[in-house]
């Protein structure tokens, strides 16, 4: 992990062709995983960001929503060097993890959306993988609510980040 020191971003230092070494600032990256529904398989999947210096920010954990090949989607945010980063992609995909998307991700928007009618019915799952398929934005949180069944009308919050001006 990338060491901090007085709340300045995590650095990595590359050597230079002159014998100096220039620091690189490192910055967030999000890499989108497809896991196996199995213990052990997201442990597995943090090794290779720890192991190539990745500072780990954040998991957001899918469980509930399987993608169609019927795996658990995970996004991880961490800091790393822009070198850094692709070994860490190449660490991944090497230990068997399928990497679904890798990039630098800056969300500096957020919006709330409050969904209501037959929700269930009309499958909301289906709009949550629409929202994940643009690269632009990413579910950020989901509540639902359906107090009289699912077969009555229910209730939605979703939480969107999006990147700056792409809401």
């Amino acid at each position: 992990m990338s060491d901090r020191r007085d709340g300045e971003p995590a650095e990595s230092v590359a050597p230079e062709a002159d014998g100096g070494r220039a620091a690189t600032t490192s910055s967030t990256h999000t890499v989108r995983l497809e896991l196996v529904d199995e213990p052990g398989q997201l442990l597995s999947a943090l090794h290779p960001i720890a192991d190539n210096g990745g500072n780990l920010l954040s998991i957001y954990h899918e469980r509930g929503n399987k993608t169609p090949r019927g795996r658990i989607p995970v996004e991880v945010d961490f800091e790393a060097s822009h070198e850094r980063f692709k070994e860490i992609v190449d660490a991944l995909r090497g230990e068997g993890v399928n990497v679904m998307q890798a990039g630098t991700e800056r969300y500096a928007e957020e919006v709330t959306l409050l969904l209501f009618g037959h929700l269930i019915d009309t499958d909301l799952s289906d709009t949550l993988s629409r929202i994940e398929a643009c690269e632009s934005a990413s579910v950020a949180d989901v509540s639902l609510a359906a107090p009289q069944g699912t077969e009555e009308s229910s209730s939605a919050r979703l939480r969107v980040e999006a990147r700056a001006g792409e809401t």
